[in-house]
């Protein structure tokens, strides 16, 4: 007879293989964002020897991975073709909420080789990316710039439900000239100048960087009002009314966020203010933020903070939070100003 505590205890045990087997999703995902999966079916139900036609790869292997998007979700059986599922349009380059380009970047061997090594970052308490790539993530993307247009094309894909609200809540009385520090590819100050016929906008980037920030600008009729800037934010950045720090704070150890943020109040015009996007997580945390943290530990030696920690960090480079604006959990927007 199966007892309460056998099915728990089997319940358990598939939870925690799923878990386990979680880097095979990963790759499936990437494989089929590789394959241009959704593009091919977006009018429509399609062979896998036609895909496998197109993408020059093996008809059994294309038919198998399939297959196996089937199991996940991405893919249905249609007679002898397949059929795109609503979660298919996430990995559709042309998606509003695409996820293609983040799929592509965290498989990538940047992300993958570090990853590899989280028990000892953990055992160390710092990042191992040196060990698994010779130098700093960042270094990485220097040397392997075609990986870092990726990264860069994944953070616009990551940041995209957060900026639509961010742009909504931002009062932009009185700026005219706003400055996205380390923004990528620059779709938060994209979508500021958009709603915002008024301002001009500068991309503060890493060389790599910059030329996928102009071309995001020329692709949007933005490029006459914005300027795209190779820099190291650590250094100095330019002048503004307004500077944007999206994602950015939790890349760095506190001593840096410190650092640019200091950078930021010592550059910004009279009244000017510093935005910070970032998770704002609790100690005993539940949700994504702790997984997040993992992340930022195994990547970069950083963190996701608490709000107090965010205020400790502030009140260092001589700032203070006047105002805090929540955005999907675990996402905040704080403004700050100069004390």
């Amino acid at each position: 007879m199966t007892t309460a505590s056998d099915m728990t205890e089997a319940r358990a045990f598939a939870a925690v293989l799923e878990m386990a087997n979680g880097f095979w999703v990963s790759q499936i995902v990437r494989t089929a964002a590789d394959l241009n999966i959704a593009e091919h079916l977006h009018d429509g139900p399609v062979s896998s020897a036609d895909i496998a036609a197109a993408e020059d790869a093996d008809p059994a292997a294309t038919y198998r991975l399939m297959r196996a998007c089937v199991s996940l979700g991405l893919l249905a059986y249609e007679g002898d073709r397949f059929a795109g599922t609503p979660l298919l349009s996430a990995l559709h380059k042309d998606s509003p909420l695409s996820v293609k380009s983040y799929a592509l970047a965290q498989t990538a061997p940047g992300h993958w080789l570090t990853w590899g090594r989280t028990t000892d970052a953990v055992r160390k308490g710092h990042s191992q990316a040196r060990e698994a790539l010779g130098g700093t993530i960042f270094e990485y993307f220097q040397d392997h710039p075609q990986e870092g247009a990726l990264f860069s094309a994944a953070m616009t894909n990551l940041s995209a439900p957060v900026i639509a609200e961010a742009v909504e809540v931002l009062d932009l009385a009185g700026v005219r000239s706003v400055v996205d520090v380390g923004g990528a590819d620059g779709a938060f100050v994209h979508a500021l100048m958009e709603r915002h016929p008024h301002l001009s906008g500068t991309v503060l980037e890493l060389p790599h960087a910059v030329p996928g920030a102009g071309a995001a600008a020329k692709r949007r009729g933005l490029e006459g009002r914005l300027s795209a800037v190779a820099g190291d934010f650590l250094a100095a950045v330019p002048a503004g009314d307004l500077y944007l720090l999206k994602y950015i704070i939790h890349d760095l150890d506190d001593a840096s966020a410190v650092r640019v943020l200091r950078n930021c109040r010592e550059a910004m015009s009279a009244g000017g203010r510093v935005v910070v996007v970032d998770m704002i997580i609790d100690e005993q945390d539940s949700g994504p933020g702790p997984l997040m943290d993992i992340a930022m530990l195994t990547m970069l030696s950083s963190l996701e903070r608490t709000a107090r920690q965010f205020d400790a960090l502030f009140d260092g480079a001589g700032l203070r939070r006047v105002r805090t604006t929540s955005l999907q959990v675990p996402y905040g927007l704080m403004e700050l100003q100069a004390r």
